[in-house]
């Protein structure tokens, strides 16, 4: 998948379970990990996790299987790096602490 079928795709998976609040920010002349984050909501850590692992499976199934997941045990934060996108599922709180939109705007 080229970069912009990968961000269409995450955020089809991320809608599929009702993420909410999908912001997508091109980080490419900022960052020298990712071109792309992509930052969404989840109600409750149960559904933050949800989330992730959806996109997870269904990465795999698609043969864009993620580099690294980290957070899932705790379940307020967790990202999932695809390489050239890089996802951040988080929940309320822990997205209004951090406001990674504000960072890397």
């Amino acid at each position: 998948m080229d970069q912009q079928q990968l961000k269409a795709f995450v955020v089809e998976k991320i809608e599929d379970l009702k993420g909410r609040d999908i912001i997508d920010l091109d980080v490419s002349g900022k960052s020298s990990v990712t071109d792309t984050m992509i930052i969404c909501s989840g109600n409750s850590k149960r559904h933050v996790i949800s989330i992730a692992e959806n996109l997870v499976v269904e990465a795999k199934k698609a043969d864009s299987a993620p580099l690294s997941i980290e957070g899932k045990d705790a379940g307020d934060w967790v990202l999932v790096d695809l390489g050239n996108v890089v996802v951040h599922v988080m929940q309320d709180e822990a997205r209004d602490f951090y406001q990674l939109e504000k960072l890397w705007a």
